[in-house]
């Protein structure tokens, strides 16, 4: 099968045409028509090769909703025909500890849609049948895409963490992951608090569903819920003052995060033994939790707030994405 995408031919550059072959499809695997694919953050730090895993020529997109077009001879759970998502892994080994206890997305030997191989800024992609997802009937297909990656990125840890409707809660940064957060929370049943820099986006974050939105500039602010949270999820990758945070939590309180802050964090022991509270973290989550979120999803009716362009637009929205202006994510479709 040919395929045509777009593709960055090293560390940087712009997007530019590139067309490949896909050789014979494995017993396993599905080939996806791709429909629409968000554009996300960890798409532009691959094509910067910031993490030093990036092979070039390279096509980027992780947050992929199309239609099953073909499939493997062992593929089970999904037929040609099916609309599905593919979000950052695209397969894992299906026989190791973490995948039979069915934490695939935790697997040593799991591959990224992007990592290796080529990704959903293109008209078709592959992958593994097991992490192409069913999407729910009624689900809002041009809206979906980021609930793949950005969505179950903060999905997973409200699970992890066993987060109870009748907790109060806080997330940090309210953009692309913050945002969608939010709005998990909200329909969990929490009361949510809100941390931002920007003032500009208090109207927004409150039509989401925030009850409070902290300025996260300002010390007195923070110190007005000491002791009020049960638990706090970080969407940033930047170092904050993470004693005030954690200053923050109720006893036995949670922090988490999710955002990949590059620095090491200076966690002072005495603000987790006082309180019993933790620190932890997380990736993306399973595919059997990535349809309980989408179903969750159709349900409640929830959506990432998004900006769409044609998928030859590309290196504008990324240039969009790039200079903060996106609210709050952005999808390519195809035409």
């Amino acid at each position: 099968m040919k395929v045509n995408g777009y593709a960055a031919i090293e560390p940087r550059a712009k997007l530019t045409p590139y067309s490949y072959e896909l050789g014979a499809i494995g017993a396993e695997q599905v080939d996806i028509k791709v429909s629409y694919c968000g554009l996300c953050h960890s798409d532009i730090s691959m094509i910067k090769n910031d993490w030093g895993m990036t092979t070039y020529p390279f096509v980027p997109g992780h947050e992929i909703i199309g239609e099953v077009v073909a499939t493997g001879d062992a593929v089970k759970n999904v037929k040609v025909g099916d609309k599905v998502g593919l979000g950052w892994m695209s397969s894992s080994c299906m026989s190791c500890e973490q995948c039979m206890s069915g934490h695939h997305h935790l697997c040593a030997k799991g591959e990224g849609t992007i990592v290796g191989r080529n990704g959903g800024f293109a008209d078709y992609v592959r992958g593994h049948w097991s992490w192409a997802i069913p999407l729910p009937k009624d689900i809002d297909l041009s809206k979906a895409g980021p609930l793949l990656c950005g969505g179950i990125t903060v999905f997973n840890p409200i699970i992890l963490a066993g987060v109870k409707p009748t907790d109060t809660v806080g997330v940090i940064g309210i953009g692309g992951l913050g945002h969608m957060a939010i709005k998990f929370l909200k329909h969990w049943g929490c009361e949510v608090i809100a941390f931002s820099s920007n003032p500009n986006k208090k109207k927004e974050i409150l039509k989401m569903g925030a009850s409070q939105v902290i300025n996260s500039t300002a010390p007195e602010e923070l110190e007005s819920i000491t002791g009020k949270l049960n638990f706090i999820l970080n969407t940033t990758n930047v170092s904050l003052d993470w004693n005030s945070y954690l200053t923050a939590l109720a006893p036995k309180g949670k922090f988490h995060t999710v955002g990949a802050v590059l620095e090491p964090m200076a966690i002072p022991a005495f603000s987790l033994m006082l309180g019993e509270k933790t620190v932890g973290g997380s990736p993306i989550g399973s595919p059997a939790l990535t349809k309980t979120m989408l179903d969750f999803c159709a349900r409640h009716n929830i959506y990432p707030e998004v900006e769409e362009f044609p998928m030859a637009k590309v290196n504008e929205a990324i240039e969009h994405l790039e200079n903060g202006k996106a609210r709050f994510r952005i999808v390519l479709k195809n035409q």
